[in-house]
């Protein structure tokens, strides 16, 4: 369950995991930038390529909701910018439940 404000333990904390979450990105893009130099890797996982940019979307929009958290917006404002629509439907989903 989402909370809908944050003190400043809990946004220093959402914030320390928004980094995180970012550095995971830089790591996903780093090695499909390497991968994308293997030609028998482009040859046959072309079709799974794309997963890497879509990993790497999902990370930084789960990384701006938390920061949007920390910065003390309730969990529907911090999820209404995100514009991957899966997550966003699936976030909204959480919050409606909770």
């Amino acid at each position: 369950m989402l909370i809908e404000r944050t003190g400043p333990v809990e946004a220093t904390l959402l914030t320390a995991v928004a980094g995180e979450i970012r550095a995971i990105r830089a790591l996903v893009e780093r090695m499909a930038d390497v991968l994308v130099t293997d030609a028998r890797f482009i040859t046959d996982y072309m079709d799974h390529f794309q997963d890497f940019d879509l990993m790497a979307q999902c990370a930084d929009e789960s990384a701006s909701v938390l920061e949007r958290l920390a910065d003390g917006m309730s969990a529907k404002e911090a999820i209404a910018p995100v514009r991957l629509t899966a997550i966003q439907q699936r976030l909204g989903a959480e919050i409606a439940e909770g």
